[in-house]
């Protein structure tokens, strides 16, 4: 499980964007994203930094959390 701080959403839209985003990562079995909180929990076998290579080219700025 990796856990990402995820910067920028504002709205619905954002939080879907960033599912997406995460979703078309090789290894993503699951993705849960929190607008309120602002992380994104990832299950499955991907890379962090493919991850966060991801949201970024969706427009926001993520990191792993510890």
């Amino acid at each position: 499980m990796v856990k990402l701080k995820v910067d920028g959403m504002t709205c619905a839209h954002c939080k879907a964007a960033v599912e997406k985003a995460i979703k078309e990562v090789l290894g993503v079995e699951d993705v849960e994203v929190s607008l309120d909180d602002g992380f994104a929990v990832v299950r499955g076998s991907a890379e962090p930094k493919e991850l966060v290579e991801a949201v970024k080219e969706a427009g926001y700025e993520a990191k792993v959390e510890a």
